[in-house]
């Protein structure tokens, strides 16, 4: 399948009610394996458009596809594929977590009972009630709940998960905790999920559209739309960077700000760059993935034009010339087609730094 394929597409999708209009024209691209996050206020069509998706309900004008299938006459093979959340999912509060999963993958899974076990206790370690299996539903707690619902709808081991308002009227720890749960999910589906937490967005998401009143208002990536304006935003993930690499980026001319965010123990920035020409000079193109390093945004570095790739920067190498350099950055896993392997620091007397790799 295509890098580029894509798992939801719509084309001028809408929906009315009698005289309500409750979506106009929407037009959506969600690409696989990405974290779409659908963004608006309660009463903007987000539950419509997911109902559409479905097959839940018909659409008065537009069409759409998920996996390349029509959902108007496909949407019995499109949800045999997909993992659905309802925003306020409902139980038998008498049964157990593990009765439940269980309960739904004796409708869905013909397997050897071994292999059930051992699906239903991977998805309850996955989102983290593998403690609490065995307890009656009646008492777990609102965020308990909303993990359950993500377990049933993971546990078939969908294509796409669709979830509606996961974090929704959850407290901070509970929304921490489905946050976590969904980037973890990111490796097993593509999700599309609808929120009116714009805070929820720019810490999971890959691709944000926005929704209010039935339309479209902006559909990009999180870095665009956080940047505020057309200039480059640069998404950097990197371990253990301190104040003084903060700095020493925020001194660069071409840098007109940087968004920090923690995630998963590690920390991300998005740089905004005011000077496109000049920091391209410096770097030639934005990270584009969540697990690129610091090297992997600042890569064809002036005076290293023999690097193939620099994965990873971290400030911690001393320059050793004399005089030392004032900054300094060091590369891992730098591969140079002029001495591949070799451990070489190179001095960068423009930038007054030592760059190389271990």
């Amino acid at each position: 399948m295509s890098l580029h394929e894509l798992i939801i597409e719509t084309e001028n999708l809408s929906k009315s009610y009698g005289d309500v209009t409750a979506l106009k024209s929407l037009s959506l691209k969600v690409p696989k394996n990405s974290i779409f996050g659908f963004l608006g206020p309660n009463g903007a069509g987000k539950t419509t458009t997911i109902k559409l998706l479905l097959g839940l309900a018909h659409p008065t004008g537009g069409n759409g596809k998920v996996f390349n299938e029509e959902i108007e006459g496909k949407s019995i093979e499109i949800r045999k594929r997909v993992g659905y959340l309802a925003q306020n999912p409902v139980f038998y509060d008498h049964m157990t977590a593990r009765q439940t999963l269980h309960y739904k993958l004796d409708f869905f899974f013909d397997g050897p009972k071994d292999l059930l076990e051992k699906r239903i206790e991977e998805t309850l370690k996955l989102v983290g009630l593998e403690g609490k299996a065995d307890r009656p539903i009646k008492g777990f707690s609102g965020g308990e709940r909303q993990r359950l619902g993500i377990a049933l709808a993971q546990v078939t081991y969908p294509d796409l998960l669709i979830l509606d308002e996961p974090a929704a009227n959850l407290d901070p720890m509970g929304r921490r905790d489905v946050l976590e749960i969904m980037e973890k999910l990111r490796k097993h589906a593509t999700i599309f999920y609808s929120t009116h937490i714009f805070d929820d967005v720019q810490k999971v998401s890959d691709t944000v559209a926005i929704l209010n009143n039935g339309e479209l208002v902006a559909q990009a990536p999180i870095e665009e739309l956080l940047s505020g304006n057309k200039s480059m935003v640069y998404k950097i993930t990197m371990k253990g960077v301190n104040e003084k690499a903060h700095k020493m980026v925020m001194d660069q001319p071409w840098v007109s700000g940087i968004e920090v965010f923690e995630k998963n123990g590690h920390t991300q920035w998005l740089v905004s760059i005011s000077d496109d020409e000049t920091a391209e000079g410096i770097a030639i193109k934005p990270a584009s993935s969540h697990d690129a390093q610091l090297g992997s945004a600042f890569t064809g570095l002036r005076g290293l034009k023999h690097c193939q790739g620099i994965e990873r920067y971290s400030a911690n190498y001393q320059c050793k010339r004399s005089p030392p350099c004032k900054r300094w950055l060091v590369g891992t896993a730098h591969k140079s087609r002029r001495s591949p392997g070799a451990t070489n620091f190179r001095h960068d007397k423009r930038r007054n730094l030592c760059i190389g790799h271990e």
